[in-house]
């Protein structure tokens, strides 16, 4: 997994939970630019640290190659002098360094690897940063055409509920005018039969109760 591939997952968890706080779209695009931003320089130092690395490491292979020369030649002479002890002990050590420059071979392959897993992580993300920007625009005139477009339509639905109400308001006052109609008219009727004969009834029971309180009284 490279560099890039791990903080892009740092990006996309900072800019889930800036979704999760319903941020507004316009500082969410500048977060992801600033995140990425940040992301390219982290990955740019990283690099400069492994060509640091990597001139160093030349300099130890470069170290290395000339000691294996130097025993090399003192192996040589050993022999001219036909000194079979001094030549294998010339040997030894430049075998020794012979097993330094495999070692250094091998970290300079890792280091190497690392720097083009770097660029490859540089470049894209250098590339997504400048869609990102070129978007910037884009996507802000989207999203303030579709505010607009929103609270353009709540504000009709305001209208047309208001209009309903009010439509609601004319058809309560018709009402009313009517109930008060049938009410006038009914104070304009003479009393039926009926009313009369319940009207006699209910003064009976007055009468009566009157008497009986006319009595309760003198007593």
């Amino acid at each position: 997994m490279g560099v890039f591939t791990r903080l892009t997952d740092i990006i996309q968890s900072n800019v889930l939970s800036a979704l999760d706080k319903a941020e507004d779209t316009e500082k969410l695009v500048r977060l992801v630019i600033q995140e990425m931003e940040e992301t390219l320089i982290e990955v740019r130092r990283t690099q400069a640290g492994f060509f640091g690395d990597k001139k160093a490491l030349n300099r130890e292979i470069t170290a290395s190659n000339e000691y294996i020369d130097f025993w090399q030649q003192k192996a040589e002479l050993a022999l001219e002098k036909q000194r079979d002890d001094l030549a294998k002990s010339a040997l030894i050590e430049k075998n020794k360094a012979v097993k330094v420059v495999e070692n250094l071979d091998a970290e300079m392959i890792k280091i190497d690897s690392a720097l083009n897993q770097l660029k490859t992580d540089a470049d894209s993300l250098q590339a997504k940063l400048e869609h990102v920007k070129a978007r910037q625009a884009s996507i802000m005139n989207k999203e303030e055409t579709i505010t607009s477009r929103l609270k353009i339509k709540a504000q009709l639905h305001s209208e047309q509920i208001n209009k309903a109400l009010e439509r609601f308001g004319s058809v309560e006052r018709k009402v009313d005018e009517i109930e008060a109609k049938v009410e006038s008219y009914d104070l304009g009727k003479a009393p039926s039969l009926q009313q009369q004969f319940n009207e006699l009834e209910i003064n009976d029971v007055i009468e009566t109760q009157l008497a009986e309180l006319k009595k309760k009284v003198a007593a």
